[in-house]
């Protein structure tokens, strides 16, 4: 499956698009949700097993990936985006700053 696929099918599962129109915030809010669902598990992960990482809790976070992928997708779907086209600019990004020995620092455009 690639992004595009992905993109195409998980908008049949956005309710918030078949019952009503959504904004973004919606869309927003359950990303950052989700990250932080993915947090806690890492912590839990510190917490209630010694960080020793099993097959089976690595399912629990992938998991929750995919649903910050859920969110990620239906969000470029909103805006109006390819998710494999923001993927890819992303990808661009981090190679140019490879390239030009900034990958460390801050700011956006550096």
């Amino acid at each position: 499956m690639d992004f595009e696929e992905y993109q195409r099918e998980s908008i049949k599962t956005d309710l918030n698009v078949v019952v009503k129109e959504s904004n973004l915030a919606y869309y927003a809010l359950g990303l950052c949700d989700e990250a932080g669902e993915v947090a806690g598990k890492v912590k839990k992960l510190y917490r209630d097993y010694d960080g020793v990482l099993t097959e089976e809790y690595k399912k629990e976070i992938a998991k929750e990936l995919g649903d910050v992928v859920w969110y990620l997708s239906q969000m470029c779907t909103k805006l109006g985006l390819s998710l494999e086209e923001v993927a890819q600019m992303n990808l661009d990004k981090l190679k140019s700053r490879l390239d030009r020995g900034k990958l460390t620092g801050s700011g956006d455009n550096r």
